[in-house]
């Protein structure tokens, strides 16, 4: 054996390992279409009429945001349908698995299907809420190297390199959570450095069969594999015992966060049994989940639908945490403000954001932007309002931005998980809904009106062409990215210049 074969056998090992098992035999099933769901209903009291239509309601609150969530799962009474990107073994995630663990073990059907790009840690206590009877758990293009898992990048990059970024929570075929926040506790503002500033919508009627559908074909796609066959020697006592831990050792922390939860605006309208509902036609919008393994080329992905869905003919606000617009799209934006259309553009400034490598490819579109008259906010990493209302498009005293949010003509607007990248258009599989109302629509026009002023760095050009931000609070204008260091901002410069844009 000479020292080339010697070195390449050990990759070859490492390729064995991570061949994937088959998917034979896997169960088959489909969302419950239930008679009635007193518990939930009752909890909710959605409208009749929303049955034909929606009700939606906005969770633009990071404490009304994880109250939907709890009720949902403590008043399901047949099954829930779960899919998300991310859930963190913290204490926000603990706590709902602990909740969907009790929601089994009272008979409900629980269905959770994650993407295994953010599971690291978590085999054992995945694998002691799959044991239960009641429970069935999924991971989408799972890593099959659970150890060293950068290491499957070598051997299967094309696929590992496509995830599932969808967020949805289904009750009983009843109500549904959608939008951009996964879980974890810088998403419902839990005792952290740092709070994402998101939205969701709950909601009840026609929308929540759309829904559910879309969630069988992911539950059945090529690309969900059982849990136990992924991980066949997880040790689930030791996860019971991770779950179980969860209450004992954040005591503090939950103590606090439950008086927080109190002041819920939505936990005080479920007490009172008037749940602010808004009436709307709403219908998702998803990608096919083939896309998770490059099988739907002739199928629309999400980002065509959305271009034809929410084409303005006034005005359009675009919210997006990672706003890397490519040629295309930057030409297409121009396109409209040279037609008239009033363009707007939110995303984060360089010290907000938690992704540099993707401020990277948006960095060199700003000035074409800005030349072509689009307007560009950056929000604020310090952006402060009150402890407890941290209001999903403005932020809290250490915010990054990740609503992904898109209004129309102060008439339709887009919630969901798509943000206005290529890895969103080509790469991931994303989902949202499209609201028809000009109440909501408008309601989130006038919110970003009122505050991305006061909360993000209005992006400029001076005289000379050059880039400036201008400071709310301050009234300061800067010439260089705000309050980041020297090496952030080279770091960013360096990466802008690298072929990478196609992955972010």
């Amino acid at each position: 054996m000479n020292k080339h074969t010697a070195l390449l056998l050990p990759l070859c090992l490492l390729s064995a390992c991570q061949s994937l098992p088959a998917l034979e035999g896997r169960s088959v099933s489909h969302y419950v279409d239930a008679a009635a769901a007193p518990r939930l209903e009752s909890a909710l009291r959605p409208a009749e009429a929303e049955r034909q239509n929606s009700g939606i309601y906005l969770l633009d609150d990071a404490h009304d945001a994880f109250v939907a969530r709890a009720t949902l799962i403590e008043s399901a009474d047949h099954a829930l349908d779960i899919q998300y990107y991310i859930w963190h073994n913290d204490v926000s995630g603990n706590l709902l698995f602990n909740m969907l663990y009790r929601a089994a073990d009272r008979g409900v059907r629980v269905r959770l299907l994650l993407d295994d790009n953010n599971t690291n840690g978590m085999d054992n206590i995945l694998a002691a809420l799959n044991h239960h009877a009641n429970i069935e758990i999924r991971l989408f293009n799972p890593f099959m190297n659970r150890k060293w898992r950068a290491l499957g990048y070598l051997t299967d990059f094309p696929r590992l390199n496509r995830r599932m970024h969808n967020k949805s929570l289904t009750a009983d075929n009843r109500a549904t959570i959608v939008g951009g926040r996964n879980i974890g506790d810088e998403y419902f503002n839990v005792a952290g450095d740092t709070v994402f500033a998101d939205m969701d919508v709950l909601a009840t009627g026609k929308i929540v069969g759309e829904v559910s559908q879309d969630f069988d074909r992911y539950w059945a796609s090529e690309s969900a594999y059982p849990l136990e066959r992924v991980i066949p020697k997880a040790d689930v006592a030791k996860g019971m015992a991770e779950l179980n831990a969860g209450g004992r050792e954040n005591g503090a922390v939950l103590q606090r966060y439950h008086q927080d939860l109190a002041q819920s605006h939505l936990l005080e309208a479920i007490k009172n049994n008037n749940v602010p509902w808004q009436p709307a036609h709403t219908r998702l919008i998803s990608d096919d989940p083939a896309k998770g393994l490059d099988r739907d080329r002739h199928k629309p992905a999400i980002g065509a639908k959305l271009s034809q869905a929410l084409m303005p003919e006034q005005e359009i606000y675009l919210v997006s945490p990672y706003f890397v617009p490519t040629q295309s799209g930057t030409e297409a934006l121009a396109d409209m403000a040279q037609q008239g259309i009033k363009v707007t553009v939110l995303t984060n400034s360089l010290q907000a954001t938690d992704v540099a490598a993707v401020h990277s490819g948006y960095s060199k579109y700003r000035k074409p932007l800005l030349q072509a008259g689009i307007t560009l906010y950056e929000l604020k990493p310090g952006s402060a309002v009150p402890k407890g209302r941290d209001r999903g498009l403005t932020g809290s005293s250490s915010t990054s931005l990740h609503a992904k949010t898109f209004v129309v003509d102060r008439a339709r607007v887009f919630v969901g998980s798509f943000n206005l990248d290529p890895r969103s258009a080509r790469l991931n599989t994303e989902m949202g809904v499209l609201i028809d109302s000009p109440e909501i629509a408008g309601e989130i026009q006038r919110s970003l009106v009122e505050a991305t002023p006061k909360h993000a760095y209005q992006v400029t050009l001076n005289q000379q062409q050059k880039l400036q931000w201008q400071d709310p609070e301050s009234g300061e204008t800067h010439q260089k990215e705000p309050e980041a260091g020297f090496w952030k901002r080279l770091t960013v410069k360096l990466l802008s210049v690298l072929p990478i844009e196609g992955l972010l």
